[in-house]
């Protein structure tokens, strides 16, 4: 068995508390120390405001859906978002039928997922969409419509006001879900903390680590509160800190680290203040990015419930700020550049020209502007009953690349030393969502051996019933597994 046993996890977010969980059950003698610099669990990345909480399952994020040049829509990506969203509704599910997460409201609520196009080119995209992912058992209960007075009565606040000659389409999935990640977060790190040889550590800050000649790492940390130092050895490191994971992964000096660089963009949204018009629409109803804008500039207008308060959202609408973290420092990015990033980032700035004037022209767009963009979606909103709100910050993936020197790439990646001693987690969407699956692949990365033996499997087994089994191809377990989750969660219609 592993000789892995003393864990270290640095950040107190969604995946450092995916990983404590499942190393929790996996291997119950495992000593386990957290080290969170907030003084609060999930208030980064995974908290509610910061996050988008879709439960990003490529049911209504065109974006995971690219029509390729042919005209086939490709849905690779979407069926694999899709079928990890329901491997981590598993997991979250054993924990809740075990009573070992409490929180103080649902965690997870059924929420309509929509799609909302216009335009006689975008309908027919959305079409060869639903035609294509309806073959699937897991995409087999969306619906489409083209009818006005049909997607009047799913969306009404959306189509008040709407021309009715307007040709417009829409996709609906009845099973979709708006999860607050820093509720099941801060429900997870409280369940280690009952558990033996659980350490949770905040507003302590990781300064530094590397590893001895003995291949352990030592971590040093800094009490933020009292100013203390202290050094602990670690036979395995996590280092699962968000938008502050590559600034921690270039201290750690592996090798594996070299030619990563980050590009921070943050997110801004208009919050509506109007509680008539919050309750006059129940969805999460995502369009299509802007030709030439980013993925992560799909507009949607979206319900969340928020601690038990239901809220009305719209954007995002980028911002940018040198910050890694929306807690971090204006240095975090200029601090990030070394000798073997420079040039990656400079190709990828190269190569991304229209992104950087896309963030330029959003950072500079007026009031007005932003509201246009929202009257497209709602047409008869009324400008005084919106604020614009921060949400978090994401650090994108700047990777060396052979061919263009540099590529900014989307989503997460996991890297990991040679020696399988440490790992950290670079990147973002769809990130929390799939956090058990990104662990998982984490575990077979670093405990391989582990991971083949026949207790693991069982006890993944037992966490996760479809594990090692496709919901993609297997339409029956898809659905008995989904069956089984709804009921758990609560989330039956």
């Amino acid at each position: 068995m592993t000789n892995k046993k003393n864990i270290t996890l640095i950040g107190a977010g969604i995946m450092s508390a995916t990983l404590g969980v499942l190393i929790k059950n996996l291997l119950p003698e495992a000593k386990i120390t957290i080290f969170e610099r907030l003084n609060k669990v999930g208030a980064e990345s995974s908290d509610a405001w910061n996050n988008a909480g879709t439960g990003h399952s490529a049911f209504c994020e065109l974006n995971y859906t690219p029509q390729r040049e042919n005209g086939k829509v490709d849905i690779s990506k979407a069926l694999r978002i899709s079928e990890q969203f329901e491997v981590s509704k598993q997991l979250w599910a054993y924990l809740k039928e075990k009573d070992f997460v409490k929180t103080g409201s649902p965690f997870i609520n059924d929420i309509d997922h929509m799609s909302f196009v216009w335009g006689d080119k975008n309908i027919n995209f959305l079409k060869n969409r639903y035609d294509t992912l309806v073959q699937y058992g897991i995409f087999e209960d969306m619906v489409y419509s083209e009818n006005y007075d049909q997607i009047a009565k799913w969306i009404p606040l959306m189509m008040n006001g709407r021309d009715r000659n307007e040709k417009i389409a829409v996709t609906k999935m009845d099973i979709g879900t708006d999860v607050n990640f820093g509720a099941i977060t801060r429900g997870m790190i409280r369940y280690l903390e009952t558990c033996d040889n659980v350490e949770l550590h905040l507003g302590h800050e990781v300064e530094d680590l590397w590893q001895e000649r003995d291949k352990q790492w030592r971590v040093e940390v800094k009490d933020l509160e009292t100013g203390a130092e202290k050094e602990v050895i670690s036979d395995f490191v996590f280092i699962g800190a968000g938008g502050g994971a590559l600034l921690l992964l270039e201290k750690s000096d592996i090798p594996e680290g070299r030619g990563y660089g980050g590009f921070p963009v943050s997110g801004q949204f208009l919050k509506c203040n109007n509680s008539e018009v919050i309750l006059q629409h129940e969805a999460k109803v995502y369009g299509k990015a802007a030709h030439g804008s980013p993925p992560m500039s799909v507009p949607h207008l979206d319900t969340r419930m928020l601690d038990g308060e239901r809220s009305l959202l719209f954007g995002p609408y980028a911002g940018f700020s040198t910050k890694f973290l929306k807690n971090g420092s204006y240095f975090d990015l200029p601090l990030s550049i070394e000798v073997h990033n420079v040039w990656p980032m400079l190709s990828a700035g190269i190569h991304n020209i229209a992104l950087t004037k896309y963030l330029i022209k959003q950072v500079f767009q007026s009031p007005e502007v932003r509201f246009e963009a929202l009257q497209k979606y709602y047409p008869e909103a009324k400008f005084e009953d919106w604020e614009l709100i921060t949400a978090g910050q994401r650090v994108q993936i700047i990777k060396k690349d052979k061919e263009d020197g540099g590529v900014l790439k989307f989503g997460t990646e996991i890297v990991s030393s040679a020696d399988k001693s440490l790992a950290a987690l670079l990147g973002a969407s769809p990130g929390a969502s799939t956090a058990v699956s990104i662990m998982l692949e984490l575990l077979n990365t670093c405990f391989p051996d582990e991971m083949k033996s026949a207790d693991w499997t069982n006890k993944l087994i037992e966490l996760i019933p479809s594990y090692g089994q496709s919901l993609i191809e297997n339409k029956d377990l898809c659905l008995r597994t989904r069956d089984y989750t709804s009921q758990v969660l609560k989330l039956e219609d």
